[in-house]
């Protein structure tokens, strides 16, 4: 990666930047910027939070929302039989662009993928952001090599932090434009997402949804991190999970940019004593059990919603927030059990509704005309296992203890009838 970005091989990110005075010297070049930034939310905030009550639900596909992201230059040939095993229909992969002579590998790898969906995340670096015809010109060989092996390209990544190459949201539009504009010219075909701000940072969002460039998107991709707060319930500034997935969308449905699709392309927990290999510090990472219970929940809240049209877990194979350990061979963590369970389960789903009271979740759906109650609760409490009830545990485990003890780990609940 050019000077002065470097990537992390351990964490899968771009080390962080050491040059205070460069990070400064460009911040100041891209003022205007951040001052269109902040107006354009001082704007939008309050009309989109208004209007969050009256989004339109949509119909969200159960099979094609379940997404895994995967490294196709990491232990491949044993990434595909785990894929195999989970049954999971889409997978996201991520290109760097300073590594293109990898792409015969990727569509290798893609080629032995056709029975699945593909999102390909564009990764960018300081050069593609600086040379727009130089990002042209890859952008075409991409489009090209990979015809008919992706169903949608997200346009960038983490566009809001600095180590990743970008300074601005106009930094990022103009290189978004790139790429729209070889749509319009030479691809009428392929799907765009875009957007790709971390976490809850949703001014930028903002910025890249209510602009004036001439560009639009097929629909709006997310890095919608929760980890630093903890439980995907926990609230941030008054918005839990939900709340902020509500708020995103609504956003999306206002904006005269984006179709109303909603992705969000990057999410985990990092795991404790993982290091060098987690990509935050050891005060954010849980325990491979809270890890497993966190991305069931986080999965079901979204999938609650009816707004997220698809989820990509990052990622399969990763010593530090994936689900199988690479350290010492490969070794499945209980999340991949956990994971494989929860789409087994709610695959052909059809979301009934969820019902919340005093930290108590229930979750809804039918799946083959039997009803399927999934419950949780943030504070422990018991429930009578009924004779007309069949329990599993997030992990498939049949529970038949006469009393159920429901907390942080989700049971399955299938009423009047069997798996």
């Amino acid at each position: 990666m050019k000077k002065p970005f470097k990537w992390d091989e351990y964490s899968d990110q771009p080390a962080q930047l050491k040059d205070r005075s460069f990070k400064n010297k460009m911040r100041k070049t891209e003022f205007f910027s951040f001052l269109k930034t902040a107006l354009i939310s001082l704007l939008v905030f309050p009309i989109s939070i208004i209007a969050m009550p009256y989004i339109r639900r949509k119909h969200v596909a159960s099979k094609s929302f379940f997404s895994m992201g995967v490294d196709y230059q990491r232990e491949s040939e044993e990434s595909l039989k785990l894929l195999d095993e989970i049954e999971v229909e889409r997978v996201l992969v991520r290109l760097k662009l300073w590594e293109l002579d990898t792409l015969p590998q990727l569509k290798e790898f893609l080629e032995k993928n056709k029975k699945r969906k593909v999102i390909l995340k564009i990764l960018q670096d300081r050069e593609h952001v600086e040379d727009l015809d130089l990002l042209e010109k890859d952008l075409r060989a991409i489009f090209t090599s990979l015809d008919g092996f992706v169903d949608i390209y997200e346009i960038g990544s983490t566009i809001n932090r600095a180590k990743w190459g970008f300074f601005s949201v106009d930094e990022y539009n103009r290189f978004y434009k790139v790429a729209y504009d070889l749509k319009q010219k030479e691809f009428k075909d392929i799907v765009l997402i875009g957007s790709g701000v971390i976490d809850f940072e949703f001014h930028f969002t903002a910025h890249t949804l209510f602009n004036f460039f001439n560009y639009k998107y097929d629909g709006v991709a997310s890095l919608l991190y929760v980890d630093r707060r903890g439980a995907p319930e926990n609230t941030q500034l008054g918005f839990a999970l939900s709340d902020k997935i509500a708020w995103l969308s609504t956003m999306v449905w206002l904006s005269p940019k984006s179709k109303h699709a909603l992705h969000i392309t990057e999410t985990n927990w990092p795991i404790s004593n993982t290091a060098p290999y987690a990509p935050t510090s050891e005060f954010e990472c849980v325990s491979e059990e809270l890890y497993a219970d966190y991305m069931l929940r986080y999965h079901l809240l979204a999938f609650a919603s009816q707004q997220v049209n698809s989820l990509s877990w990052h990622q399969l194979i990763a010593a530090g927030y994936g689900l199988v350990d690479n350290r010492e061979g490969l070794r499945k963590r209980e999340a991949f059990e956990v994971y494989k369970f929860m789409f087994k389960n709610l695959k052909n789903a059809q979301f009934l509704r969820l019902d919340i009271k005093r930290g108590y979740y229930i979750f809804q759906c039918l799946v083959d005309n039997k009803l399927l109650q999934i419950h949780w609760s943030l504070k422990d409490m018991t429930l009578k296992n009924e004779d007309y009830f069949k329990v599993y545990s997030m992990s498939g485990k049949n529970i038949k203890d006469k009393t159920l003890s429901i907390g942080s780990s989700p049971l399955y609940i299938y009423i009047n009838d069997s798996v």
